[in-house]
């Protein structure tokens, strides 16, 4: 079967982008095109695999998003800025709520975040708060910085659902080997937090500045996430360390957003969905394997915007 696709960004966090409003796939087979498409030692690459798919009567389109290791995930917030600028495109709108596995999200263009980056606006939420809802079993009914009983870590985190489930903690230096410790540690599905979770180190850098690293559920240790970028803000607000309804920049291993917590947990998130190239390649289903990729069209200007948006924030 050969299959069409963008290969694009949110905040250096990349994905193939497909248009399945008509393509006819097994639950099985998804998870396949994930694992192929995504495998950083293939001819394709990324941190997961987002799929444009049918709306509904309340929405105009839907997202789905499955990690590398082929489990689908609940929401993504930098691929879904990818894929609302896709639907955007496609049904010539500029604004619409989409259906996401477990929740919809609103979304909308915006004045492009530097020049020649085309910027998509994200509002999700209201997101929770309760530790059953990011799946702790046996903590209290609301963890906000403080320690977790159970968890192989002394930090202070706190839990939010976005509704993937985070753990998020704020320190004054990222310690990666004990981020990926600690999420690799999750990725074992303990008893503690059996559907595993997304954990973000997270410096305070300013007032209203962060820095987010993230151990990503079915991932990995990942230069962006945009649901950790959520969730640290949402956090930052929830422990007084920035202001409610005040934008916070928001930087990462592959760049930065634009991020606000209102006080009803709902997060907009502000951020680039660049376009690389637009490709193709065969798959074999059956034999699980990948053709070569063929490119139809590069977005070299694109790419050459955001290179250079980068290199400003240096």
């Amino acid at each position: 079967m050969r299959i069409p696709f963008i290969k694009c960004h949110g905040s250096g966090n990349d994905f193939p982008l497909i248009d399945a409003r008509a393509l006819a796939l097994s639950e099985a087979d998804w998870a396949t095109l994930a694992w192929l498409l995504a495998d950083r030692a293939g001819p394709v690459g990324g941190d997961g695999l987002l799929a444009l798919v049918p709306g509904d009567d309340a929405h105009a389109f839907g997202m789905r998003m499955w990690n590398t290791d082929g489990s689908e995930a609940e929401t993504c917030l930098n691929g879904l800025r990818c894929t609302a600028r896709l639907g955007f495109d496609l049904l010539g709108i500029d604004a619409a709520q989409v259906k996401l596995k477990t929740s919809s999200a609103r979304v909308a263009r915006e004045e492009d975040i530097a020049p020649g980056v085309a910027t998509i606006r994200t509002l999700v939420g209201p997101n929770a708060t309760r530790a059953a809802d990011v799946g702790l079993v046996g903590a209290p009914d609301q963890v906000l910085d403080a320690p977790i009983d159970g968890l192989p870590n002394p930090r202070r985190f706190t839990a939010v659902a976005m509704p993937n489930p985070h753990l998020v903690t704020f320190v004054d230096q990222v310690d990666e080997a004990e981020l990926v410790a600690l999420g690799s540690w999750c990725e074992r599905r303990p008893a503690l937090i059996p559907a595993r979770a997304n954990v973000s180190f997270v410096e305070q850098r300013g007032p209203t500045s962060l820095f987010v690293r993230t151990f990503e559920r079915g991932v990995g240790l990942t230069d962006s996430c945009g649901s950790a970028m959520a969730a640290s803000v949402l956090s930052a607000a929830l422990t007084g360390r920035v202001p409610f309804a005040t934008p916070i920049a928001v930087f990462n291993r592959g760049g930065m957003v634009r991020g606000q917590a209102e006080v009803d947990t709902r997060v907009l998130l502000s951020g680039n969905a660049t376009f690389e190239a637009e490709q193709a390649v065969a798959v074999d289903f059956a034999a699980g394997t990948l053709g070569p990729v063929e490119t139809l069209r590069a977005r070299a200007a694109e790419r050459s915007a955001w290179a250079a948006a980068v290199a400003a924030l240096a």
